[in-house]
């Protein structure tokens, strides 16, 4: 146990110029992606009001097809109770 032990730090190489640019372009990335994340978390007033219209338009849309569509049942249903009558 009389070896010495070697308690100096050992030697790091100074980053490239790569490793430096791939550092920052992961900071940067990492940045955009929580801006991305707000984004979608905290919506704009903007997009909530068109959100809104967007969702009445759909819901307008909706009720004509149903309305539409209920005409078709009627007359199948008239049409099965004609041939139930025969």
């Amino acid at each position: 146990m009389s070896a010495e032990l070697d308690l100096s730090p050992p030697e790091v190489p100074e980053p490239t110029f790569l490793e430096s640019l791939l550092r920052y372009g992961l900071f940067l990335g990492a940045i955009f992606q929580l801006v991305c994340i707000l984004a979608v978390i905290i919506p704009s007033s903007k997009g909530h009001e068109q959100e809104e219209t967007e969702s009445t338009d759909v819901k307008a849309a909706e009720q004509m097809k149903k309305a539409k569509g209920a005409t078709p049942q009627i007359r199948q249903k008239l049409k099965k109770e004609s041939k139930k009558k025969r």
